[in-house]
Parts: C-alpha cells; structure tokens; sequence
C-alpha cells in the first residue's frame, strides 16, 4: 500500500521530491505506522479514534465501510447546498441500526424463551409508576465510584469497558424529583454527549413528572433507578429477582424499561 503525504512536494529524479511544484504530490513507500482500511474503520471501536456513535463500523466489512463513508461525504457535500441535516442522521441511525443486525448465519445473542413483560392489568392514571434505565446515571453527590474509582470520568470508564463486562451491575436509586443539573451519567458502552445536555433522551424523569401533574399517570415512585448496561449478562439476570422485590416493596405498580 502506498502512503499519500499533501505537502506540496514533487517528486524528482531520485523519487525524493522537492518544493518546487506546490500543486504536486508525494508517493512514499509504507512505514510501520502505515494503516489499513480495516484498520480504519475498526478504531473507532475503543481503539485510536473511539467514537461509540460509529463503533457500529467494526460491524461492517470494508466495502460496506466505503460505501457508508462515501454516502457520508455526500450528504455533507448535500448540506453545503442547503439540505436538511436530517438527511444525515438518518442515514448514520439507518446504518447502525443495520450494523448490529445479526449477519446470516449468525448466532443472535442474549436470546431468552420468556419475556420480561407482564400485562399492566390497571389503567395507567391509576398505579404508581417507576422508572428503570441501563444508562448509566446518578445523582452528582452519589457516585457508586465502580471498581472503587472516585470520580471516575467517561474517558476512563471506555478504557475499563472489558472490567465492565465481566462486573455484576449496581442498581441505582435516584429520587424522582432530582434536579436535572444534579443528574450525572457514565457509561463505557455508548455516547454520552446527547444525555450529558438532556437526561431526558435516557432518562426521561421530568416527561413523567409531567405526565403525572397532568394525570395521565396515578403516581410516580419515590424513587427512580439506573446501572450501566454494559455489565455481564448473566450476572444482571441473577440480580434482576432481587431488583423486583425491592421494587415490589417499594410498592412500584408499574415500571418504564429505557435501555441504551
């Protein structure tokens, strides 16, 4: 593979270059620090260029990779001629949703014969309503410090994402009435950015509120719950009977599931 450098060299005789031509390229031969497609596309997978909104590249082949990078460019080339960057998120969301899609013949995991659903049985304006999500949040002054970490930033917690997956979840109690500036979120697993500016896109505890001064909900639970998803399943299922129960004493009738 030849390594492309744009800085305005041209080659000479001897295939050095020189500055002369500052419209010219030079051609070098590949390095130890030369890198392949797959390369590429597989390090924004918690490799050098982590992105968790494009982990999702890792999933896809190279000529698949290409082909999304290259609908990319042109709907930024769309943008600059005035189109709506709808068009743009769609096609990433449409992407990553079709990334994760299990290949043919591929094993579908965490699979499971029952369902965690049970019917309501009551009317929604008549029982009290809790709310669970894998998001990863806590109150500010109440951080479960994983591993024994204080403060742990977001940074640290994808380089630990491996310790996560093989970590017993923490349930984590948040009172429904918390201040949204007073919410904290940390999750090895996805992009914080968008529930970092609106918990609500996760962790959706001011639209219940809402909905129960409208009385469209009888009442909300004293308090709401989160854990990083991004922990070992089977350890969560061991868990789970032991949430329920609390839960059950905590006389929650009905719970919002919001996984990420």
């Amino acid at each position: 593979m030849w390594r492309v450098s744009w800085n305005h060299l041209r080659p000479n005789g001897d295939g050095v270059g020189n500055k002369t031509d500052p419209g010219a390229v030079a051609l070098y031969m590949p390095d130890e620090t030369s890198e392949s497609f797959d390369d590429f596309k597989n390090s924004f997978a918690y490799g050098s260029r982590n992105d968790l909104s494009f982990k999702f590249l890792k999933r896809l082949d190279g000529s698949e990779a290409a082909e999304f990078l290259s609908l990319v460019l042109s709907e930024v080339g769309e943008l600059f001629d005035g189109a709506p960057p709808d068009r743009l998120i769609d096609l990433a969301y449409q992407w990553q949703v079709n990334a994760y899609q299990p290949k043919p013949g591929e094993k579908r995991p965490f699979t499971y014969d029952d369902k965690p659903f049970t019917p309501l049985g009551q009317e929604l304006a008549d029982i009290t309503l809790g709310l669970v999500t894998s998001s990863g949040h806590f109150v500010a002054d109440e951080d479960p410090a994983p591993f024994g970490v204080e403060n742990m930033t977001q940074g640290e917690a994808i380089e630990r994402i491996d310790d996560f997956l093989r970590a017993t979840p923490e349930l984590t109690a948040i009172p429904h009435d918390t201040p949204a500036a007073s919410l904290r979120v940390r999750h090895p697993g996805y992009d914080i950015g968008s529930v970092s500016r609106d918990p609500g896109v996760a962790f959706p505890h001011t639209l219940l509120a809402e909905a129960a001064h409208e009385g469209l909900i009888g009442g909300l639970s004293d308090e709401f719950y989160s854990f990083v998803g991004a922990c070992a399943q089977g350890r969560i299922r061991r868990e789970a009977p032991g949430w329920v129960e609390r839960w059950k004493a905590a006389r929650i009738e009905g719970l919002l599931l919001v996984p990420v």
